[in-house]
């Protein structure tokens, strides 16, 4: 099977270790994976700021990269969301990119997504850090609210041996980022994620686990602030036992 990944911006400047866990999951599980270098952003702060002009430019440079691969495949729930949500109103106005942008829409995978209803959990090498025996699981409202992610990666944390997951209060709640509403409003978002910290604390787990890298970001920045020790990972590296 040969995939297209798509580091995503943040992965690519802020964590590059996500992107690493995620091609040697993918590889593991005998995937042909193809990283097309001159890949940049989906276009996503783009729309959220209101900018559509470059918002399609940066789409239509998306397709044409990607939409030869079998399967594209990006450890993102909200870079995911952007191809297969919002493409298609990119495109409103053009039937022809519109009709494209829903192809690939269909073959446009969140990583965990991917590797659970695809690839099937039987297929991969699953590893954790010996030092772990305790996480929690944040679930980012992208991921969660237009692809349904949240059953994948639990499914997949559940497979590691000696390792408990335990679920905090409002898991499923926002942690105050949000692309930029965090910058647009950053009293409130810094109240959400607080509150959304003192519920990762409550869980009394050696690391908060997700599956974006905004939110981890956000969620990290506040937790090494108040001083707290809880590792924050992404799925793949903690699957990977890169934690």
């Amino acid at each position: 099977m040969r995939v297209g990944f798509f580091v995503t911006c943040l992965v690519d400047s802020m964590r590059p270790s996500i992107g690493f866990s995620a091609i040697e999951l993918l590889e593991s599980a005998g995937c042909e994976v193809v990283v097309p270098p001159a890949q940049t952003c989906c276009g996503q702060p783009a729309w959220n700021s209101g900018d559509r002009q470059t918002t399609r430019d940066l789409a239509i440079k998306w397709l044409k990269e990607f939409e030869a691969f079998e399967h594209v495949v990006m450890p993102s729930g909200s870079c995911a969301s952007m191809v297969v949500s919002h493409y298609k109103q990119v495109f409103d106005s053009d039937p022809d990119l519109k009709w494209r942008a829903s192809q690939l829409a269909q073959r446009t995978w969140e990583l965990t997504d991917f590797l659970v209803n695809v690839l099937g959990m039987d297929k991969l090498k699953l590893r954790k850090s010996p030092e772990l025996s305790k996480v929690t699981y944040h679930d980012s409202c992208s991921g969660l609210r237009d692809l349904g992610v949240k059953a994948q990666p639990r499914a997949l944390i559940d497979q590691l041996e000696g390792l408990e997951l335990v679920e905090m209060k409002d898991c499923e709640q926002c942690c105050g980022f949000g692309g930029t509403f965090a910058m647009k409003y950053g009293d409130v978002s810094s109240a959400i994620c607080s509150e959304k910290c003192e519920n990762i604390e409550n869980a009394n787990a050696q690391a908060v686990v997700l599956g974006d890298l905004g939110c981890m970001m956000n969620i990290q920045g506040r937790l090494a602030r108040k001083g707290t020790h809880v590792k924050v990972l992404h799925v793949a590296e903690l699957i990977t036992g890169k934690s």
